[in-house]
């Protein structure tokens, strides 16, 4: 492993149509301890609700303000918020009234894969979230949110 140093605006960029991440770092640089990724998501923006199973993930809010659902909790998150989720414990979020950007940690690495695939995927314009997530360790328990894919 060698030191990773990235300065602001850098890192791989992946283009999700609908929202923008970057990677700062993945499993491959970090020896599979962790994977760092920057959003930046529109309002309203969100996933489906879903399960990790192979990694906990945390979110830190930069800009903006997320709204976090936690296991059948709604937890308000504005910039300075942290969230840390366990592996196996039910979650999804909400972009507020305003784009909004966020660090997300996955620990050990995880989830860089799915989202290369998932840009490829909105690309060729065959976005099957639940398949690509499933070779990810990610379950999707709800539906797919229009503009998510």
């Amino acid at each position: 492993m060698e030191v990773i140093v990235l300065r602001p605006g850098e890192g791989r960029p992946i283009d999700l149509g609908g929202f923008q991440m970057s990677v700062k770092a993945a499993g491959t640089e970090t020896g599979g301890a962790l994977s760092l990724l920057e959003a930046v998501e529109p309002p309203g923006f969100g996933p489906p609700l879903h399960i990790h199973h192979d990694a906990a993930e945390a979110f830190y809010v930069l800009d903006g303000e997320y709204i976090i659902f936690l296991e059948g909790r709604e937890v308000p998150c504005s910039a300075g918020s942290f969230v840390f989720i366990p592996t196996g414990i039910r979650h999804g979020f909400r972009v507020g009234a305003v784009a909004s950007r966020k660090l997300v940690l996955y620990t050990p690495a995880a989830m860089v894969g799915y989202f290369d695939e998932l840009r490829d995927a909105i690309k060729t314009g065959d976005a099957d979230v639940s398949q690509i997530a499933e070779k990810y360790s990610m379950e999707v328990l709800g539906p797919v949110p229009e503009g998510y894919a």
